[in-house]
């Protein structure tokens, strides 16, 4: 019997769902459930198996109990290993009161310090009512990860007291997110209080890489190879935020050449492997060889090695993960993996090339600014239309060389997009044919971060 006083009762009651669908749970009556759009899986759950009216109230949905029920989609990895699918969106950011808060009394933490977590195998070619339940735990953060989501949520709210709130982005914080919640209408437009400019709705969320650290917890599959920079959480009460943790770490070494720190710190690594400044980049901050950064996969923290010329240009322009071109163009872009990509919190390491040796010039955490997220989204317009009407090649020269309508360089500040494979065989499918070739797939592509950007609005900023 559910007792909706009891912590311990409810979650007794929820892990009851553990190995079943939504219709195993709850019978047949919820055929005709009537909820539709993105959070009907977790209405579901709520009226027909918890027996509460789905709400957007500011306390927990089990008030007494003082515990937050969330669903959330899980995928499965090649080696059976669970993850999240998606980022876990919790409240509303309220931006006309929020100011008014401190962290121990605001609304996101009276209404998610105790998480209830149910999730769930998504399936896109089964009904949601088939989608299996994998995982369920409850979820009370950590000593180490409270002090950093304070830090977090501390950061959010005095964007908005400066009057920045649709200067926002999910890259601005560690584990705790400040999310886009709606359209891009203008409909999903929210005035804030310090400033005359309306701001997109957003909402707390835990990012995608704190959300499967809560997974492996709850499956008890925590990863071994992880190593953690901050050891003492008490560190974190006497600095202003881990970013100057790890910074620190670095700066003893700034103006030394990689086979100095290697030196200084007993090392000795194969410049020529794949893995070397990785490596260095461990080692400096205290971790072994070979482990990943626990802090910074709980964080979505992309970490770039960037080798400047001595003009301060990068050798390289940056790239990220090929797309799809079908599933490019079907996806909007607040789903678009290249708005979460530069949205995303980077750590930025420069070396720059002095003779023969490779100088460790400095360490940045960085993330786009809004306006510049904008202005590279036209490169991702300008793809999706380019894929979508079937116009990619543009000519083939004499020597048989493809020229594309696809973004180039000198078309935008910020990004562009060019190959991205082992050949030119290697290729994904293209949604409709190419109509100067008839060729139905094409050379994996992706964008790029243009070098130029990087030395003018990162290393040099």
């Amino acid at each position: 019997m559910l007792d909706i006083t009891s912590a311990d009762s409810i979650i007794d009651f929820a892990k009851k769902l553990k190995g079943k669908s939504l219709k195993q749970a709850c019978g047949e009556e919820i055929r005709n459930h009537g909820y539709k759009g993105k959070g009907n899986f977790g209405q579901i759950l709520e009226k027909f198996y918890f027996g509460y009216e789905p709400n957007s109230d500011a306390e927990p949905d089990f008030k007494e109990a003082g515990i937050e029920l969330k669903s959330s989609p899980l995928k499965v990895l090649k080696n059976g290993d669970f993850r999240s699918k998606e980022r876990l969106v919790l409240n509303i950011i309220n931006y006309l009161e929020v100011h008014k808060e401190d962290f121990e009394n605001s609304s996101f933490w009276k209404k998610n310090a105790h998480l209830l977590l149910v999730f769930y195998l998504h399936d896109k070619d089964s009904s949601l009512l088939d989608y299996l339940i994998k995982l369920v735990g409850s979820w009370q953060y950590p000593n180490e990860d409270l002090k950093i989501i304070k830090h977090d949520w501390e950061i959010i709210n005095q964007k908005i007291k400066n009057g920045k709130a649709h200067e926002l982005s999910e890259g601005d914080t560690f584990y705790l997110g400040a999310c886009t919640k709606g359209s891009t209408a203008l409909k999903s437009y929210r005035e804030q209080p310090f400033s005359k400019e309306k701001a997109k709705q957003r909402a707390y969320s835990l990012k995608q890489g704190y959300v499967n650290h809560i997974i492996a917890n709850i499956a008890q599959e925590e990863n071994a190879n992880y190593g953690k920079i901050i050891e003492q959480p008490e560190i974190l009460d006497l600095v202003p935020s881990i970013e100057e943790v790890v910074v620190s770490k670095f700066r003893p070494f700034y103006g030394k050449s990689s086979e100095q720190i290697e030196h200084e710190l007993d090392l000795e690594l194969n410049p020529t492997a794949k893995s070397y400044f990785a490596n260095l980049t461990n080692a400096i901050l205290g971790l072994k060889l070979g482990q990943k950064i626990k802090e910074f996969e709980k964080a979505d923290i992309q970490v770039k090695t960037i080798r400047l010329k001595e003009n301060n240009l990068p050798k390289e322009d940056i790239s990220f993960p090929t797309f799809k071109y079908e599933e490019l163009v079907k996806t909007d872009w607040e789903d678009a993996d290249f708005k979460s990509i530069l949205e995303s919190k980077f750590f930025f390491v420069f070396y720059q090339f002095k003779e023969q040796s490779l100088i460790l010039r400095k360490v940045k955490f960085w993330n786009m600014s809004q306006s510049d997220i904008l202005e590279a989204k036209l490169v991702w317009d300008k793809m999706v239309k380019t894929v979508s009407k079937g116009e990619i090649i543009k000519e083939v020269t004499q020597q048989g060389k493809r020229k594309t309508y696809f973004p180039k360089k000198k078309e935008n500040r910020i990004s562009h997009v060019r190959p991205h494979a082992r050949n030119a065989s290697d290729t994904y499918k293209l949604p409709i044919a190419d109509k100067y070739t008839g060729l139905t797939e094409y050379t994996k592509h992706c964008f790029w971060l243009n070098a130029s950007y990087v030395k003018d609005e990162i290393f040099l900023k």
